[in-house]
């Protein structure tokens, strides 16, 4: 149940405000018998709801008058400065943030092999992107067969977000695709990345016929590996990255003869 509280007022100071919305213009001495607050409190609690600007005081009556401002106006002041506080907190955040991505980033990585998996298609996504945000230098995107990345709606959507993200932190992204794959994708698909990333330079689409699979090859250290669904092959199963640069030194080495062999594409991709 929704309580004054929930808004940053005070036990002592929730009841009286609801006090005073009871009785009308009263005295502290009244207002402390009606709300249960302490005499030795009530003057306290009355000048943090005047701050609050909840309050308003008749100063010219002997004894001093309070009354309540009108419950939306209250409502509304409380929120204000709900919002007020949330964004200096944010801001705060965001402070720490930028310090500590500073602090963290200069410390060297861990070398080693490393690899996780996702599985079900949120952690499959979630995965992707997180690897493609982790990009520093390049970005190799391989895709035999249907993949999530180039999924209608949302999915696809996030995927160029990060892909351009990328872009503007300077790194390479090549794009390998069977002519097949081409050919099955909607125009809605090719006119997203066409649209925002077709004219970069740093980013370069190629096809070939020898291309098998969908992988993601993250800076030369790590393989983002997308797993069909063995009961239906056209969907994404899992993501297995594997953090290796001895075996993403593999892959690096048959990648880039295909590369080179590949046809330049013209995007859109919808052919």
């Amino acid at each position: 149940m929704a309580d004054l509280r929930d808004l940053g007022l005070s036990e002592y100071e929730a009841r009286s405000y609801r006090a005073l919305l009871r009785t009308g213009p009263t005295t502290a001495k009244e207002l402390s018998r009606a709300s249960d607050v302490p005499m030795g409190r009530i003057y306290d609690v009355l000048n943090t709801l005047e701050q609050y600007s909840l309050v308003r005081s008749q100063a010219a009556s002997r004894p001093k008058k309070y009354v309540a401002v009108e419950p939306d106006t209250a409502l509304d002041r409380l929120l204000e400065d709900k919002r007020k506080e949330l964004e200096e907190k944010a801001r705060q955040y965001e402070g720490i943030v930028d310090e500590l991505v500073d602090e963290l980033d200069a410390s060297e990585p861990v070398e080693g092999q490393f690899w996780t998996a996702a599985v079900g298609p949120d952690e499959t996504v979630d995965l992707l992107l997180e690897r493609l945000a982790a990009a520093d230098r390049h970005i190799v995107m391989v895709a035999g067969t249907s993949s999530v990345q180039f999924d209608l709606g949302e999915v696809g959507e996030l995927v160029v977000e990060e892909l351009e993200q990328a872009l503007d932190r300077g790194v390479e992204v090549l794009l390998l695709m069977s002519p097949e794959l081409v050919e099955t994708l909607p125009p809605s698909v090719g006119d997203r990345y066409a649209d925002y990333l077709v004219d970069h330079p740093q980013f370069q689409v190629r096809t070939t016929d020898n291309v098998s699979g969908t992988f993601n090859l993250i800076d030369d250290t790590e393989v983002c590996i997308e797993v069909p669904n063995p009961l239906d092959p056209g969907e994404t199963f899992a993501m297995i990255d594997l953090k290796d640069p001895e075996f993403a030194s593999d892959v690096r080495r048959v990648f880039d003869p295909r590369w080179e062999s590949a046809e330049e594409l013209s995007l859109s991709l919808s052919g």
